[in-house]
């Protein structure tokens, strides 16, 4: 048996509960319809994101998010467990303090649209920043503020998050 690397268990595991998220999307579409499964969705990201704020925040040793610096730690560290190689995005924080997050080839975008439901998906993904960033007490606000799929609505997909402190 060969040993896999640290960061092929990575991959596999990001792959394997993306995969799940994808199947449990799709069976739950075919049975109870878009705007149902857009609702239990954003209900299942919500419930996830404040557990997994809490949980990745304790295995950083971050006790608390009071500053810049505190939360730059906590967003390096949570993407340097969530994001897998094949999601195509960035992030980056600006001079001015504020985080910019963009997709490029979105997994969520390229789903939905293989299963021919992307006027009506809600995304998720920035709903579990948001998530995160509201469970963990920082104030912020995000723009633009959208419903929906911002890549099929507007070609681009990308968030600008400003916080106070």
């Amino acid at each position: 048996m060969t040993a896999l690397e640290p960061s092929q268990v990575k991959e596999l595991l990001n792959k394997n509960w993306m995969t799940h998220d994808a199947m449990w999307f799709f069976h739950c579409q075919q049975k109870y319809g878009m705007e149902e499964t857009n609702r239990l969705n954003q209900a299942a990201v919500r419930s996830m994101a404040q557990i997994e704020a809490k949980r990745l925040a304790k295995a950083l040793g971050i006790a608390s998010i009071g500053s810049l610096e505190d939360l730059k730690r906590f967003v390096e560290g949570v993407f340097a467990v969530v994001k897998a190689d094949f999601m195509d995005f960035t992030y980056e924080f600006l001079q001015d303090g504020s985080l910019r997050m963009n997709m490029g080839q979105c997994f969520a975008h390229q789903g939905m649209q293989r299963l021919g439901v992307l006027e009506q998906y809600r995304c998720g993904i920035y709903l579990r920043v948001d998530t995160w960033l509201k469970t963990l007490g920082v104030a912020y606000e995000a723009e633009p503020v959208f419903e929906g799929c911002l890549k099929h609505q507007q070609g681009s997909c990308y968030r600008l998050y400003r916080f106070t402190w």
